[in-house]
Formats: structure tokens, sequence, C-alpha cells
């Protein structure tokens, strides 16, 4: 393999020859028509014999012309040998300074891989007129488009052409054909997108075989869970009886007609404790925030208002909530569809399910939404146990607290985070009045009304009659979103009870010394990046900069386990069924309660199996393992590929984190917005892009924040390169041609922010390698007035 690296070859330019020679202006001068001499001398001599008769006045005049031919042959071996020579000093010096560039192929599976993706895909450097043009999604649209993609506009362009092709506007009938859903649909498995990663990751450890005795009976029991999750045979054909034979062990239900009555309270703290089901009121664990910023770490237990089955709406003018009354005709016969399934008489379901209806209606009324909430001040307010069971006496608040806390032990002197009082207050007057309705069956409504949300508890362990019935509402109710393949659902469900077991398989699996090093790096680069920035005022920068300084960054692992003897016998009460996930499954939202008791007893933070962004703890900021696993980032990847996509997540994350109001605190970032805003302009005003648009704040911000994430996972490399030398490569790409193609495969993440970036971040390469000698070759296009001169960013 040539130690130059591939783009820093010289391209020869080949003229057609096809024109006349007058009009190409290379015709030779006369003399050099003539045919030179050699060192033969029947060449010489036949030379003399084809020359003209001689005499003296020819003589004379033939003697100057081999002077002149001779000195011509003189000067051309010299200059032939002096460019010789300037060549190999070229090519050595040329060697000598990119030594730090010669590439080592990187040959295992995941840079296999790696190649083969990167070669499927548009390489900027190969196509730098196009590739800055890309749509990360169908749906997302620059700010000054008017509604069109980006790129759209730009006549006769290929990558136009290409997006026109790959999602034609729907102005008609609104479908999809099914190839071009199939073509969209491979596009969109090229986007690197973080969560999908994960999953796909903890797809793979759930998938991978193991030899018997190999590994821990924990982690055995949670594979054999997944597996019995994507064994839909086996759930279709246990239908609903799974569930019938559950509601038989709560004693029945008025529906049936055979429904022994229980206490309610008893009942209620059933459902809570063994089955995580909450119909009246929601819990939660967590901190206070008012303690937070005095450093206490303790947490309390948090009541809030549930999520009700019934479809509601805000009243912004009479503030409440309120039944939407144009839907409750769907939500009706979705109810009478569970119930039919549940084998209930027809005679009864219409009586039933409006009893049903009514209850989650006087409900609904004293719920609100969030932000009213916390205008209101409704939010975190302390009160005792005590004190709670007197404003809300319908419910036995110590007995289900303990219920749903068990083992723990609670008293009435504790204090709990209430939220929405009002709403506790009144669903204790309405669970009181329907439990002495005597008309009725006592406690029957209330009784089915908990059956019900018991049902779409366990819903996704029941048959697909169950879940279609579901999605035709939500679809119904305007919910696009699609369903996620089984296997992604699977693996969801199997984090919920095997959290655990999946944060120790993927500690084992990430690479802590590699993650460690690009966080160390990132985060110095980041440092340096602030003292760049024009503050406002040095009381912004001392402050941002005492923040910064006090901050250990580092990757965020768990002590919760410390061998798999202690997973074995955490889970050794779990018995896992390989052909009934309905009874698995029952077993997982028992194990889910006992995580979140857990939760109220721990000090400190467990790390998420899900997160795939840092979190700020204290002085502390924590980057979750998920973060740095395949495809995103591997220890056997060339470092320049982990810090063209890792590195610069990681730098995106740490200015959104640590910088969210940087905008109005430095001058540089609408300076640098506009600047790199300007280098997009100067094509796409060329092109028919219209009227230029100024960004606003949170569009410049945006801008400077990946624009100068890609500047921070740059210096970072550099700085890794001049402390190890030796990096590997793929494609036989130079080092920074690699970190900057390998960013280009995975700008479209989607985080909060992506809708504030008004431009394909790939574009921000072409601005990187404007009025730089960082990049391997000029972004110049020959076809567009890239050549203009503008600023450096």
């Amino acid at each position: 393999m040539s130690e130059t690296p591939i783009e820093l070859e010289p391209q020869l330019s080949v003229q057609p020859s096809s024109q006349p020679e007058p009009e190409r202006g290379l015709q030779p001068p006369p003399l050099f028509q003539l045919s030179l001499p050699t060192q033969d001398p029947s060449n010489t001599h036949q030379l003399t014999q084809l020359q003209p008769e001689s005499n003296p006045e020819h003589q004379q005049q033939t003697k100057p012309v081999w002077i002149n031919i001779r000195l011509l042959l003189l000067l051309f071996v010299g200059g032939f040998l002096c460019a010789a020579i300037l060549g190999l000093v070229y090519l050595f010096m040329h060697r000598r300074n990119n030594q730090a560039d010669k590439v080592t192929p990187c040959f295992s599976p995941a840079c296999q891989w790696a190649s083969a993706r990167l070669s499927s895909s548009a390489d900027p450097f190969m196509q730098p007129c196009d590739y800055f043009l890309f749509t990360c999604r169908p749906d997302r649209l620059s700010p000054d488009s008017g509604g069109r993609q980006r790129g759209q506009g730009i006549p006769g362009h290929p990558q136009n052409q290409k997006e026109k092709a790959v999602w034609p506007q729907k102005r008609w009938s609104g479908v999809e054909k099914s190839g071009e859903r199939a073509v969209r649909g491979q596009r969109e498995e090229k986007i690197l997108d973080r969560k999908a990663a994960l999953l796909q990751h903890l797809r793979e450890i759930l998938e991978s075989n193991s030899r018997p005795g190999s590994s821990s009976t924990a982690v055995q029991k949670a594979k054999r869970f997944y597996r019995s999750c994507l064994d839909t045979k086996s759930i279709e054909t246990a239908g609903a009886e799974p569930f019938l034979t559950l509601i038989q062990k709560l004693g029945g239900w008025a529906v049936s007609g055979r429904w022994n009555p229980t206490d309610f309270n008893s009942t209620l703290g059933l459902l809570m404790r063994d089955y995580a089901t909450f119909p009246f009121f929601n819990l939660y664990v967590g901190k206070d925030p008012n303690e937070i910023a005095h450093g206490t770490t303790k947490r309390y237990i948090q009541i809030d208002q549930p999520d009700l089955l019934i479809p509601i709406e805000w009243n912004s003018k009479a503030l409440k909530s309120q039944v939407k009354t144009q839907t409750l005709r769907l939500f009706l016969a979705s109810c009478q569809r569970y119930l039919e399934m549940l084998g209930a008489q027809p005679s009864n379901n219409m009586n039933h399910v409006g009893m049903f209806i009514s209850l989650s209606s006087e409900l609904a009324v004293a719920t609100a939404p969030l932000h009213y909430r916390l205008s209101k001040g409704q939010l975190y307010q302390r009160i005792t146990i005590r004190e709670l069971q007197s404003q809300a006496p319908a419910i036995d608040w110590l007995g289900s607290l303990q219920a749903a806390f068990h083992p723990l032990a609670l008293t009435e002197d504790d204090h709990v985070l209430l939220h929405n009082s009002p709403y506790i207050v009144q669903m204790s007057r309405v669970i009181g009045k329907w439990l002495n309705r005597h008309e009725l069956s006592p406690s029957g409504p209330v009784h089915t009304y908990m059956v019900l949300n018991l049902l779409h508890t366990v819903m996704p362990a029941l048959d697909s009659r169950f879940s279609e019935t579901q999605k035709n509402l939500s679809v119904a109710l305007g919910d696009t979103e699609g369903a996620a393949p089984r296997w992604k659902h699977c693996v969801l469900e199997t984090e919920r009870g095997f959290h655990l077991v999946l944060t120790q398989r993927l500690s084992e699996t990430t690479a802590h010394t590699e993650a460690e090093e690009i966080i160390q790096n990132i985060f110095s680069s980041f440092k340096s990046k602030l003292h760049e920035l024009k503050w406002n005022n040095q009381t912004s920068l001392q402050t941002v900069m005492k923040k910064v300084e006090s901050l250990k960054a580092r990757l965020w692992t768990t002590k919760e386990i410390s061998s798999e003897a202690e997973l074995d016998l955490l889970f050794s009460k779990v018995a896992v069924s390989t052909h009934s996930f309905f009874s698995n499954y029952i077993q997982l939202l028992s194990l889910w309660q006992k995580r979140r008791s857990q939760l109220l007893t721990e000090q400190a933070e467990a790390a998420d199996v899900l997160s795939v962004t840092p979190t700020l703890l204290g002085n502390e900021l924590l980057f979750p393992m998920g973060m740095f696993t395949p495809p995103l980032f591997h220890h056997t990847y060339p470092r320049a590929m982990n810090y063209g996509v890792m590195g610069f997540l990681i730098a995106k994350d740490i200015l959104h984190l640590i910088l969210p109001d940087i905008h109005s605190q430095s001058e540089t970032v609408r300076a640098v917005g506009e600047c790199v805003w300007a280098h997009y302009l100067s094509v796409a005003e060329k092109t028919g892009r219209g009227e230029a648009v100024s960004l606003l704040p949170g569009q410049q911000q945006e801008v400077w924040v990946q624009y100068s994430a890609l500047q921070i996972a740059l210096q970072a490399y550099n700085q890794s390169l001049k402390n190890h030398p030796i990096d590997t490569s793929i494609s036989g790409l130079s080092h920074t041609h690699l970190l900057l193609t390998s960013f280009s495969q995975v700008n479209c993440d989607l985080d909060p922010y992506h809708e504030f970036m008004p431009l394909e971040p790939s574009f921000l390469i072409t601005v990187i390698c404007a009025k730089s000698d960082l990049c391997p070759m000029s972004l110049q296009c020959p076809h567009k007035t890239l050549q203009r001169s503008l600023q450096t960013c």
C-alpha cells in the first residue's frame, strides 16, 4: 500500500485531442520538427546525405543551426535532471511531512463492517457538490424553505433529483407505493441513531448463543424471557385465557357475573405491589428539586395524577380537563371490543362500559397538564402520610404505600411529595361516592375500573387482537407513529425486569479504557474552546469556568452488582418459562416494582442502561455506557473514526448540557452562526434558493454548537495523535479524511435540538475545509461559485 494517502495523489488532467492543432495552440516551433542527431555514425551520414548540396553560404548557415540544437539539447537534458531532482526532493519531503498520516489498514470484523458501510455511502471529498444537500428525514424542513425539503429548488441538481425519487411529495393520495417505502426504509437504516444502535446492541447480547453452564443463570433467564416474548405463536395460541385466570385470582369481576366482592383498598394494594398497576394515582421515586441545590441526595415517594385511559383535552378557557366528545364513540367501541374478547355477555356490555366511562370522566375533570400545575405551584408539595390521609380519606394511604414499597417500613410521619393536590382530593371524593352507590352491586363499578386498568398493564403479553384494538384507537385519535419491530419491543420489556443483567453484560462489552480516553480528550478540548469565545462580560466567563473546573467527566458505571453470583441470587426466585410469555410478564411486573422500591433507599444514582446522553449529577458529568456501542463506537475502530462519530456526539452533548444559554453570553455564537450561514448561502443563493433569511438566535446557537463540536473533535484527535502517533485506517483513507467522512455518516443523529439546525450538518465539513490545511483536498465545486472569498468562521 502506498504510504501517500489516496486523496493526496496528483490528478492528471487529460485534454481532448480531437481539436485541430492550431486551435489547441500546441504546434511546436519549426526547429523541433527536425530529426534529432544520434551517436550512430550511420545515422549521421544519412542525415548528411539528406542535406542540400554544400556551398560556402549554406555551410555558414548550417553551423549555427547545429550549435543551436546542441544548446537546446543541453538545456532539455539539464531541465529534465533538475525536474527529476526536485521531484525526488518533493517526494522525500512529502513522505516526511505526512509520516503521521501513513495509513495502516484495520482488518478487524468491526472495521470490515465499517468499510463496507463507508463504501456504500457518499464520500464528501469525492462528491463535494452533493453531500451537504443530503436530507436526514423526509419531514425535516429548513426554516427558510417555505415547506420544501433542503436541497429542493436547485434546478437540475443531481442530489435534488435523487431526493425526489426517494421521497416524492404526496400531494394527491397521500399514499406511498411499496417500492418507495422500501427505498425510504433502506435510506433510514443507514442513518446512525444512538438509541437505535444501543437497542440493536442489546438485541445482539440477548440473542447471542452461550454454551450451557458458560453464563450465569440470571443471564440465561433474561435470554429465555426475551425468546418467550418473540414467540408470538404461543402468545396467539394462549389468547385471553391467561388474563381471565388472573381475574379469578382477584375474586372475579361483575362483568362475568361471577364475582366475590373484595375490599377496595386490599385489591388496590395488591395491584400496586404485584402488578405495577396504579388506577387512581401514579407513584414515582425521586429527589426534591428544592433540596438538590443544597447537595441533598434523599429520595421521596412522589404521588401524581394517573395516566387515564379515556381521551381527554385541556380547556384553556375554563381551565379544566374534559373528555373529548368527538372521540368518545371510538373509545366506547374499543371498550366493548375488549369485553367481547374477554367473554363478557353482550347484554351486559353496554351497562359496564357506560359506568367505566362515567367514572373515568369524573376523575378526568380534576386532572391538569404539567404547565398549568407548574404555574399554580402544584408540584413537589411536601406532606406527611398522615396529612394526606386526612385530605383524601377514601384511600388507605399507609397501607397502599406499604404494599407498593414492600418490604420497606413506612410510618404516617414519613413525608411524600404531592403533585396536583386538587386532583387527589377530588379523586377521593369520587371514589367514596361510587363505593356507596347502593343501587349497584357494592364497589362493582370501581372494581371493574381497576380490572380494566390491569388489562391495559398486561396487554403487551396478550394476543394481537388486544394490541390491534389499542392501535386502531390510537390511529383514530391521530397517532401516526408506526409500530416498532417485535424484537425492539421485546428488548425494552426485558430491560424493565432484567436491567441489572443487561447493565452487567453491557459493562463487559464496553471498552472502558478507550471510552474514558475519548471522554477526557474531548472534555479537555471543550475547556480550551471556552477561552476562544468573546464573552459579553467577565462575570459570565468566571461563572462558567468555575462550573466547568469543578466538574469531573467520567464513564457512568454501576456498583450495584459486583459478581455473577450476586445476580444469580437476586433472580433465584424468578422462574422463566420458555413458552408462556404471560406468566413471565407477570413476574416482570413484580420485579419492576421491586426496582422502584430499591430506588427509595439507594444513595448512589443507578446507571440507566437505556440512556444514550450524558447526565449532570452534582459535580460529575456522567457518560452512560450505552453511548459506546457499535456501530457508533468500537475499540478496534481507527481512532479517527471514533473521534469523527463519538467524539463529535460527546462534544455536542457537553455544549448543550453546560452552555444552554451561551447565545446570550457570547457574541461569538452569533458571529460564527452567521458566518457558517453565509458560506451556505454562497451556494444556495446562486442556485435558486431564493431570498436569504437571517437565522433566529436559537438557530445561530445550534449552528455554533455543531460547528464547534466538530472543531473540538478534530482538535482532540490531533492531540491524541501527538500523544499516540500510530493509528489505523479504513479503505486507505488518511486520518483526517476518515474522521470527516465518518462524521458525515452520523450527523443526522436526533436530539432535542435538531429542529433548530437550519442546514444539514454535513455542510460544516465544507466550512471547515474552506480555509484550513487540515483537509485532504479542496471541496471546491467547479460548477458552483464556492471560490468566492469568505472569512474563516
